[in-house]
C-alpha cells in the first residue's frame, strides 16, 4: 500500500516534532504567497512530497514564521533547506529544477 504524502505546512509549534525529531530526512521550503519564484517551486514541492516516502516535504511560510526564518538566517526565498539528524545538510536558495532539488535529499 503506497500511501501519497503531501507537503507539511510547520510552524514554531510543529518545528520541534516534524523536523528536528524526524527519523526521516526533510526537505524545507521557505516561501511566502507574494514571491513569485517561489509559485513557481511550490507545485515541484507538492510533486516530491506525493512522489517520496523516505523523506518529508515541508513549507514555511516566512510572514507567518518570522522566529523560524530568522533561525535559519532566511534572506531571500525561496530557500529549500534539507535536514536530517536536526541538521542541515543542504541548502539553496532560488527557484531549482525537479531533479536539482531531489539531488540534494541524501
Amino acid at each position: 500500500l503506497h500511501i501519497k504524502m503531501s507537503v507539511l505546512h510547520i510552524t514554531k509549534n510543529n518545528f520541534q516534532s516534524e523536523v528536528l525529531e524526524s527519523d526521516r530526512p526533510v526537505l524545507l521550503d521557505f516561501w511566502a504567497s507574494w514571491c513569485g519564484p517561489c509559485r513557481m517551486v511550490a507545485p515541484i514541492i507538492e510533486e516530491i512530497a506525493a512522489e517520496n516516502d523516505r523523506f518529508k516535504v515541508g513549507k514555511i511560510d516566512v510572514d507567518a514564521e518570522p522566529e523560524l526564518a530568522a533561525k535559519f538566517r532566511i534572506m531571500s526565498i525561496p530557500t529549500l533547506v534539507v535536514m536530517q539528524g536536526g541538521q542541515i545538510v543542504n541548502q539553496a536558495v532560488g527557484a531549482r529544477a525537479k531533479g536539482d532539488i531531489l539531488n540534494m535529499i541524501p
